[in-house]
């Protein structure tokens, strides 16, 4: 199969590219170099490419930086999915469409105990929530509307080797390891330590990514998560467990809301393609901590 990724030089795609490769797959990676917001643009790769299948990866991440440019970020994470849904109409109108969106789109105010399965309603917050929310029902309509084999995954947190520090695991993994080199007073900080997020290795997200390209899988909406969640002091706990550092952990008190909570439910997953998480937690945070180690190490 040849197939068409966005976003390719990104944590998840710089696994997925290599992946679909073994199993024998033709792929084709473009990144920053391709406004997928650009209809023009990204009709005339589409139309070179001649994709059987399309891995929609590109986005503006979440991050918490105040200076996010809202306007920019719907325009990639919406208007970029308008645009490769209309590059889909033009020229590979047969092609499977995998729409990557976000567990976030649910929101992340789930009681104690509860899961977002795909028939939650959307409630997020925040520009990036909102703007992954209106990709994921652009492209739910033109589905509809034009019979297109459109697959959209809402993946929750996933993590590993190479996760940016503007995410929380990252950040704290960073900072353990920067503490054992010295070049930090020992003190981690936080944010809302007490929230809860479903963490996943980003290779069990892959694994998820390649067996929903598979025309035997039904198009639809498809959860990617473990279903356990795990709070942020608890992530820290089990980091500081793997690291040789001495550490505290600060964090301002206003900020803990322990109603800040994000679980998926993947049992249509698991029914449609046998999936399953296989990595175990604490092998993952392993190993962001040792990649943060070599990052800083070679910097």
């Amino acid at each position: 199969m040849r197939i068409l990724i966005t976003g390719a030089g990104g944590l998840v795609g710089r696994q997925l590219l290599p992946r679909l490769q073994a199993e024998g797959h033709e792929t084709i990676g473009c990144d920053l170099e391709t406004d997928v917001a650009d209809a023009a643009a990204f009709g005339g790769l589409v139309a070179e490419v001649g994709p059987e299948a399309i891995v929609h990866l590109a986005a503006i991440s979440a991050t918490r930086n105040p200076e996010d440019d809202p306007v920019e970020l719907f325009r990639i994470n919406y208007g970029g999915v308008g645009c490769v849904l209309g590059a889909m109409r033009a020229h590979a109108p047969e092609a499977r469409l995998l729409l990557v969106t976000s567990g976030l789109i649910y929101g992340t105010r789930a009681a104690e105990g509860e899961t977002f399965d795909e028939s939650a309603p959307l409630r997020p917050h925040g520009a990036y929530g909102w703007s992954k929310a209106a990709g994921d029902r652009l492209a739910a309509f033109q589905a509809a509307e034009h019979g297109l084999d459109v697959v959209r995954a809402r993946p929750f947190n996933h993590t590993g080797p190479g996760r940016r520090e503007d995410f929380v695991e990252a950040k704290l993994a960073r900072q353990l390891a920067a503490i054992e080199r010295g070049l930090q007073e020992p003190v981690v900080e936080a944010w809302n330590v007490a929230g809860t997020r479903d963490f996943l290795d980003v290779e069990d997200v892959v694994d998820a990514y390649v067996r929903l390209l598979s025309p035997r899988v039904p198009a639809g909406v498809y959860n990617i998560a473990s279903g356990h969640g795990s709070s942020i002091r608890e992530i820290f706990e089990r980091l500081l467990a793997q690291s040789t550092a001495e550490a505290e952990l600060a964090f301002p008190e206003h900020a803990q809301d322990a109603s800040d909570r994000s679980v998926g439910c993947a049992d249509r997953l698991r029914a449609a393609t046998g999936w399953a998480p296989r990595c175990d937690l604490d092998d993952t945070l392993g190993r962001l901590l040792e990649g943060w180690r070599r990052a800083l190490a070679s910097s």
